[in-house]
C-alpha cells in the first residue's frame, strides 16, 4: 500500500503523537509498505526531505502552547503527493494538515483514516474561559472533522467513550499506540546511572519518584507537589523530566512547599536519552487525567518501572492494581500505596519484573502497526489495494 500520514506535529518536537507517527511510520515500511508524512515546517518555508513533506507555518502559542498554522495554502509539494497517488490518508491531527489531508482525499477520491489522539475538552483552557462552551466547541469540530472520514482509531476506551458521546457515528477502533520497546528495555550501564544522579544532585542512597512529560496546567502537578510535603524528604527525590508553559510556575510552588531540595527539575531530555532517566527512578507517578492514553506509562511499564498513577479510564487495561502499579484515588490512596511499596523490596522486584512483561506482550510498536494494517485493508478491501498498487507514483516515500 501507498499511505500518506498527515500531522501538525512531527519530530523534532517531542509529544505523544509524534511518538505514535513515528512508530507507525516505521513498522508499516518494515511491513514492505510505502510511507509520505506532510507535516507542517518550523519556518514559514515548504520543503521535502526523506519522504516527509514540510508546509511553511507560524506560530500559534497563543491558541495552544507550541501549535503551529500553515502559511501556504497550496503547494507544488501537495501536488507531488498527489501524483503519488497514495491508497488511502491517515490523519493524525484535526488542524492544519487536516485541511490539506481533505483535499488530497477529495481529489483522489481515496478515503482518510483519522486517529484521534487529544481530548479537547481538557484543553480548553487554553482558548476559553467556559468550560461549558469549550466542550461544545470542540464537540462540534470532532464531528465535523469526522465526518468526510472512513473510519476513526483510538487509543483506548476512553477516547471512543468520549466521541460516542460527541454523537460520532463512524466506527471507531481501539488501537493502543506501540512504542519501540527496545529503547526502554535495555538498562543503561551502572556507571551511566550514576553519573545521571550526580549531575542532579540525587543522593545516592535516596529513593527516585518520576515524573516524565510536559509542564502544563492539565497536567496537574500540583497534586503531587503538595503529596510530597506529606512524605520522609530525607531519603526521597521527587525527579520531574520535561518542560512546558507551566514549569517556573512549579519550581515557585515547590519553593514555597519547602520541598525544592528535594525536587529535581531536568528539564527536556533528548529522545534517544529518556530511557536511561526511566532506569534511575524506583517509581513512576502522574495526577493527570487528560491522558487519551500516555505514552509515558508505557515507556514506564517497558522499562521495569511500576507506575502510581491517579485513577483515569485511559488507565484500563494499562497499570493493573497490584501487578504493575497502582491507580490512586485520593492523597490518603497515593500515601498509602507508596509506603507499602516502599515497605517491600519482594514487592518491589515483584512489580518491575511484571511491569516489563506486560508491557511487551501488549504494547510493541509492531503489534500496534499490523493492527493499524488491518484497518486498512478492511475500509480500502484488497482488490482495490492490488489495483492501486499496480500503478507506479512519481515519488517514493520508503
Amino acid at each position: 500500500m501507498k499511505i500518506l500520514i498527515t500531522t501538525d506535529w512531527y519530530a523534532p518536537t517531542v509529544n505523544g503523537v509524534v511518538t505514535s507517527v513515528l512508530n507507525l511510520r516505521r513498522e508499516l515500511i518494515a511491513h514492505g509498505h510505502e510511507v509520505c508524512v506532510l507535516t507542517l515546517s518550523q519556518t514559514t518555508r515548504s520543503f521535502e526531505a526523506e519522504g516527509v513533506t514540510y508546509i511553511g507555518s507560524v506560530g500559534a502559542g497563543k491558541v495552544y502552547p507550541g501549535a503551529r498554522i500553515k502559511t501556504a495554502f497550496f503547494s507544488s509539494l501537495v501536488q507531488d503527493l498527489i501524483d503519488w497517488q497514495p491508497d488511502l490518508i491517515h490523519s493524525q491531527c484535526e488542524f492544519s494538515t487536516f485541511f490539506i489531508a481533505r483535499k488530497i482525499a477529495k481529489k483522489l477520491d481515496i478515503p482518510i483514516i483519522h486517529t484521534y489522539h487529544t481530548v479537547y475538552e481538557d484543553y480548553t483552557h487554553y482558548f476559553s474561559p467556559s468550560k461549558k462552551w469549550g466542550r461544545f466547541m470542540v464537540a462540534f469540530l470532532s464531528r465535523w472533522v469526522i465526518e468526510p472520514t472512513a473510519c476513526v482509531i483510538a487509543p483506548t476506551e476512553k477516547v471512543r467513550a468520549i466521541l460516542h458521546g460527541y454523537g460520532i457515528d463512524r466506527d471507531i477502533h481501539v488501537i493502543p499506540t506501540g512504542i519501540d520497546l527496545s529503547r526502554f528495555t535495555q538498562a543503561p550501564p551502572p556507571e551511566r546511572r550514576c553519573a545521571i544522579r550526580k549531575q542532579l544532585g540525587i543522593p545516592e542512597e535516596n529513593r527516585v519518584l518520576l515524573y516524565v512529560g510536559r509542564l502544563a496546567k492539565e497536567k496537574n502537578l500540583e497534586e503531587l507537589l503538595r503529596y510530597h510535603t506529606k512524605q520522609n524528604m530525607q531519603f526521597l527525590t521527587f525527579l520531574i523530566v520535561g518542560d512546558g508553559p507551566h514549569r517556573d510556575a512549579l519550581e515557585q510552588m515547590a519553593s514555597e512547599l519547602g520541598v525544592r531540595d528535594s525536587v529535581r527539575f531536568a528539564g527536556m531530555i533528548p529522545p534517544e536519552e529518556i530511557g536511561d532517566y526511566y532506569h534511575i527512578g524506583d517509581m513512576f507517578v502522574s495526577a493527570s487525567v487528560s491522558e487519551t492514553q500516555g505514552l509515558t506509562y508505557i515507556e514506564a511499564l517497558a522499562s521495569g518501572l511500576p507506575t502510581l498513577c491517579r485513577m483515569d479510564e485511559c488507565l484500563d487495561g494499562v497499570v493493573l492494581s497490584g501487578y504493575n502499579g497502582w491507580q490512586y484515588e485520593n492523597e490518603r490512596d497515593y500515601l498509602e500505596k507508596l509506603d507499602s511499596f516502599f515497605a517491600s523490596a519482594e514487592m518491589r522486584k515483584t512489580m518491575r519484573e511484571n511491569a516489563a512483561a506486560f508491557a511487551r506482550q501488549r504494547f510493541s510498536s509492531t503489534v500496534f502497526a499490523e493492527k493499524a494494517e488491518r484497518v486498512y485493508l478492511d475500509v480500502l478491501g484488497e482488490s482495490a489495494v492490488n489495483e492501486r498498487s499496480a500503478c507506479p507514483g512519481v515519488i517514493s516515500c520508503r
